[in-house]
């Protein structure tokens, strides 16, 4: 077993890596170019870490090279290394839901362990004397328990959502919620289809869309909601948009008014398994105009998409939990894990 360390700014993409992208089905943000986007604009920028065996791509973690609050507000410069203590997060930004690494269709899960303390050792090498240690977010039960050892804290995180899809249709769906919740979807629906001040437009490879204003619209969103506690994730910059939402595999869904002002957006992630609900920012209600309930109306188009696709789940992220167990999401455990840089590796 052997790692790689690359960092996307401005290294090539390693070796093996789009065919691992294809193999292992993963979500469009494992991009390797979206990556690298996305890595420019991030205070805390991420570098691929890639586990060969044979020549061969067995195993990739995003890892976020993590720096104090009262630091400055800028990453060193690729190839630098700061003065700075700092950790290094597995995660993934912009999937929520989902850890920071993915594995060959194959790799033994009993094998899975040792990659981890392996890992753990290479990245004390590769990183040096500032790593303060590992925090692994999102992960399972099961591999919570490959993280868990002496000296290592394992709990419980927020929740993810997700919908099982046993339906034929989003009319399946429908008739499964309460008849309160069933009316105002069905009412909503055929609102928002009727408005004439209204204009909806979604699908895959979307052209059209600003990365711009979707950017503006989701720092404003996230800034009148508050940012996450322990988020160390950097708004996603104009170019990083501009490129991810004219991919094939990403669907954009757009409210806006007659002159274009965009008024919401949604984007979600397609996959044959489980496509994902991603960004979403409105513009406050009363800016909005006519333009209410779109939140609940983006839920309905995922569902429609989900069983049009013939998709096992939807995955629709962490937070505001109550709320989509009225729409059949229902909370799968996640965990976090923190191994401080005197265990790492053992």
């Amino acid at each position: 077993m052997r790692f790689e360390f690359h960092d996307p700014r401005v290294d090539p993409a390693p070796a093996g890596w789009a065919d691992f992208f294809r193999t292992a089905r993963l979500h469009p943000v494992w991009d390797y170019e979206l990556l690298g986007l996305e890595a420019w604009g991030a205070r805390n920028p991420q570098r691929i870490a890639v586990a060969t065996d044979g020549g061969e791509v067995v195993a990739g973690l995003s890892v976020l090279v993590c720096y104090p609050r009262v630091a400055p507000r800028f990453a060193p410069a690729p190839g630098r290394r700061s003065l700075r203590p700092f950790w290094a997060e597995v995660f993934l930004p912009w999937l929520s839901g989902y850890p920071g690494i993915v594995f060959a269709p194959g790799f033994p899960a009993g094998d899975r362990a040792a990659l981890l303390r392996e890992f753990e050792r290479a990245l004390r090498r590769h990183l040096g004397a500032g790593l303060l240690g590992v925090l692994y977010r999102a992960i399972d039960e099961e591999f919570a328990g490959h993280t868990a050892g002496r000296g290592r804290l394992v709990r419980l995180a927020q929740p993810t959502a997700v919908l099982e899809n046993r339906f034929e249709s989003e009319e399946d769906w429908l008739k499964t919620l309460p008849g309160a919740r069933r009316s105002s979807l069905r009412r909503r629906r055929r609102r928002i289809a009727e408005d004439p001040e209204l204009v909806v437009r979604g699908g895959p490879g979307r052209d059209d869309v600003d990365g711009a204003e979707v950017a503006a619209l989701v720092k404003a969103h996230r800034e009148r909601y508050g940012k996450l506690p322990l988020d160390t994730r950097t708004v996603p910059s104009a170019g990083f948009l501009h490129r991810f939402v004219r991919r094939p595999d990403v669907h954009t869904l757009t409210y806006a008014d007659p002159s274009g002002r965009l008024l919401a957006v949604n984007t979600l992630l397609d996959h044959p398994d489980s496509p994902c609900m991603q960004h979403w920012a409105a513009l406050p209600l009363d800016e909005r105009g006519r333009g209410s309930g779109l939140y609940f109306d983006s839920y309905v188009r995922a569902v429609r998409f989900m069983t049009q696709r013939g998709a096992k789940e939807l995955s629709a992220g962490r937070g505001m939990n109550e709320l989509k167990e009225e729409l059949g999401f229902l909370p799968r455990k996640l965990y976090a894990a923190a191994a401080p840089r005197p265990v790492l590796g053992r």
